[in-house]
């Protein structure tokens, strides 16, 4: 019987595509630790996500492709995950030290339950075995604390700000700061201030993600968010209304013009299925969201059904994704957050970036 050779073994999954990124593995980087003891071939297959939601398919194309080598009997092999970071972030905005990928998430208009999509989203991703980080950008009306169940104030160490942990994700808020009911009525200038000092006074070190619930709107916050960091992309969160459709629009262009790609639009509230009559109900129309994001070329990442569930996740601090992770609604928040880092993983490894 012939010997195997470590070669061999890399050609064979040199002919096993990413079906994403379309270039093989080994190109990529994901083929690494390969052995040879007979006929037996170990190997690590490193993904560039927790969440890929192609694992599976991926795993199996490996195995074929090296149990076809001659002489093969057996094939070991573990699979981990990487998050990469993007190579060529702007040569005017500094990346967040320790950060693999800043996400904004936003919205045009207020009441389309992006703080809620942003904190799931966040949780979903941690569940995998990502390190998440959960930023609240909304100074004015900083809800996530009470989404998260959060009332205690953070502390600093070596001069550094450390995030309160909750449901296995790292978490800072204006909400955490300042008394119950107390309002925050500041000028543009201050706004800045705190989103900056939110994310390089706090220590987001170690960070696969870190997800940026914004405000409402295109205004201060957004500015400075994207002048102080480099943003890898923005998801907008939309309900299916005119309305809404036509402020996600505006979402979308602002963040064009500031050259953040979007990675996906999402349709919150898209329908309710009765409890009584297990029948659908588009109560605010639905497919407006996906319909907009195709005809602008957008990924089109999800619809979030409208369930009461979700809703009283948020308001007692239990996260839908969290307390019923295995619910209609949050195997589809679930499943979007695969989506989402399967998109960053293609904006950052794909030379089309991420219209790829």
């Amino acid at each position: 019987m012939s010997t195997i050779t470590k070669e061999q073994v890399l050609a064979a999954l040199g002919t096993v595509q990413d079906p994403d990124l379309h270039r093989d593995l080994v190109t990529l980087g994901m083929i690494e630790d390969v052995a040879v003891d007979g006929g037996t071939v170990s190997f690590t297959l490193v993904l560039t996500t927790s969440a890929c939601p192609l694992k599976g398919q991926i795993e199996d194309d490996c195995r074929r492709a090296v149990s076809a080598i001659p002489g093969v009997m057996k094939v070991d092999f573990k699979t981990t995950s990487r998050v990469r970071k993007p190579k060529d972030p702007s040569a005017d905005r500094k990346a967040l030290a320790g950060v693999a990928h800043v996400i904004a998430v936003g919205a045009g208009k207020g009441g389309v339950g992006k703080s809620t999509v942003a904190a799931n989203l966040a949780i979903a991703l941690a569940q995998t075995g990502a390190t998440v980080g959960l930023m609240d950008g909304d100074i004015y009306g900083p809800n996530l604390p009470r989404m998260m169940g959060v009332n205690r104030q953070p502390f600093t160490q070596d001069g550094r700000i450390i995030p309160i942990e909750a449901h296995g994700i790292r978490f800072m808020s204006m909400g955490l700061l300042v008394e119950a009911g107390e309002a925050v009525v500041w000028r543009g200038p201050m706004l800045h201030g705190a989103v900056k000092s939110f994310l390089h006074d706090v220590d987001w070190s170690g960070c696969d993600y870190l997800i940026v619930d914004l405000p409402p709107g295109t205004g201060d916050v957004q500015l400075s968010l994207i002048q102080q960091t480099v943003v890898t992309g923005a998801v907008i969160v939309t309900t299916p209304s005119t309305v809404a459709i036509e402020d996600a629009v505006k979402a979308i262009a602002m963040f064009d013009k500031l050259q953040v790609p979007v990675l996906g639009v999402i349709e919150n509230m898209s329908y309710f299925v009765c409890n009584n009559c297990n029948e659908r109900h588009d109560i605010f129309s639905t497919g407006a969201g996906q319909d907009r994001a195709l005809a602008m070329g957008l990924p089109f990442l999800g619809a979030i059904p409208l369930h009461p569930e979700v809703r009283a996740g948020g308001d007692t601090g239990k996260p839908v994704v969290a307390a019923q992770p295995d619910s209609p609604y949050g195997m589809e928040l679930r499943r979007i957050a695969g989506a989402l880092a399967q998109r960053v993983s293609i904006h950052t490894l794909s030379p089309a970036g991420a219209n790829a």
